[in-house]
């Protein structure tokens, strides 16, 4: 079997440093969208080193050195034309910072599910500054079509339903025709996102946008319109990558702000308000 469950989740956790500039920072910010207008300031504040803040969603490219490749972890081995971006979920204990190094990163696959026709491997990583002091938690789900039925756990049920009302704001953000190729710079390599006759061999018309630059974008919406622009506000941020979304077209973000949370859900304007992510909920603090 590709995936040997045993030795994948029994693996020692993938330890390392890492460390970032200003530079990564603010590419990866260009990546989901800053920079429009170039000299505002609300998009300064991305783009422009003096100042600079840290979107959390960083954290999904920050230490992806340690974790390497999923063909690389032990117990896997997997076609990349089988594989998507399932869901994800940061947790920030403390604000990243604009350059960094000798931060201590590990990473592990912690649980395998079996969803019967395709497995999801669920892959956990976490940060900390040299004193001990605590970045993030990040935990990715990778859905492999045509890895199921080998009998394991399916995993738990985490749907959540947006309120039954209009949502509180609705905000409408433009992609580039070039978004993934500009995102992929910060080291999603993926040839999905680039490479026409790789997206048709993987079952789409096109090369599709990175769900984490979607997951970046998202949040950079919700953080400029709902809090404030200040991103240390977020705690928590999870969703679930429920559809496609093509470079070039423009999301549709609608958020719900009850009971201390932001309940959120992102579509396609050009394709009917198709849904790109789902069961998306920003914890913030006040």
């Amino acid at each position: 079997m590709p995936i040997d469950v045993a030795v994948a989740t029994g693996a020692e956790p993938r330890k390392g440093e890492i460390s970032w500039t200003h530079k990564d920072v603010i590419l990866y910010h260009l990546g989901v969208g800053a920079g429009t207008p170039a000299t505002g300031a609300d998009e300064l504040r991305y783009t422009y080193e003096k100042n600079l803040q840290v979107l959390p969603t960083f954290a999904t490219v920050a230490g992806t050195k340690v974790g390497g490749s999923l063909s690389a972890l032990p117990g896997i081995d997997i076609n990349l034309r089988a594989v998507l971006h399932g869901g994800q979920e940061v947790v920030i204990h403390n604000p990243l910072p604009a350059k960094a190094k000798n931060i201590q990163a590990t990473s592990r696959v912690a649980d395998v599910w079996d969803k019967g026709k395709a497995a999801v491997i669920v892959l956990e990583s976490s940060a900390t500054l040299e004193d001990g002091t605590p970045l993030y938690d990040s935990r990715a789900e990778i859905f492999v079509r045509g890895e199921g039925g080998f009998g394991g756990e399916r995993g738990p049920v985490t749907k959540i339903d947006t309120p039954e009302r209009e949502a509180d704001h609705v905000i409408e953000v433009a992609t580039r025709e070039d978004q993934a190729l500009l995102y992929r710079l910060s080291g999603d390599w993926n040839p999905l996102h680039a490479d026409p006759d790789f997206a048709k061999a993987a079952g789409f018309d096109t090369p599709i946008l990175h769900g984490l630059c979607s997951y970046g974008l998202t949040l950079k919406a919700v953080v400029d319109t709902v809090l404030g622009g200040d991103v240390a506000r977020v705690k928590r941020y999870r969703t679930k990558f429920a559809g496609i979304f093509f470079p070039g077209e423009t999301m549709r973000i609608r958020v719900w702000d009850e009971d201390g949370k932001l309940f959120v859900q992102t579509s396609s304007v050009e394709r009917d308000d198709a849904i790109v992510l789902s069961d998306t909920v920003v914890e913030y603090s006040a």
